[in-house]
């Protein structure tokens, strides 16, 4: 095993290596490697480890898009519905216009 002070970067084979990638086992340079989840990866095992991710999150997409619009065709179904029981358990009188007649233009 040699030591990582003999080691060059993968990439950029003219600088000295500071630290290996424990996903691919290789060295690079302090450009080259980034800090994740308190891990030292490379370019190429952060675009790996973020493709995972982002296809465990696309896997419940669709079912939480039919939640989420099942969701909301009940809650307007249920707001019109309760605002034409509110509707209908009024005075008759106030849809036939008279309670406004009374209310705003008073017959003198």
């Amino acid at each position: 095993m040699e030591r990582l002070s003999h080691q060059r970067c993968f990439n950029h084979l003219a600088r000295e290596a500071v630290a290996k990638c424990p996903g691919c086992a290789r060295f690079y340079c302090r450009e080259c490697i980034t800090e994740h989840d308190d891990r030292v990866l490379c370019a190429d095992c952060m675009r790996e480890l973020g493709a995972e991710l982002a296809h465990g999150k696309r896997r419940f997409q669709f079912p939480v898009r039919v939640v989420q619009f099942v969701g909301a065709v009940l809650l307007g179904w249920l707001f019109f519905y309760f605002m034409g029981q509110i509707l209908v358990s009024l005075d008759p009188a106030f849809h036939e216009g008279t309670v406004w007649k009374e209310r705003w233009w008073p017959q003198y």
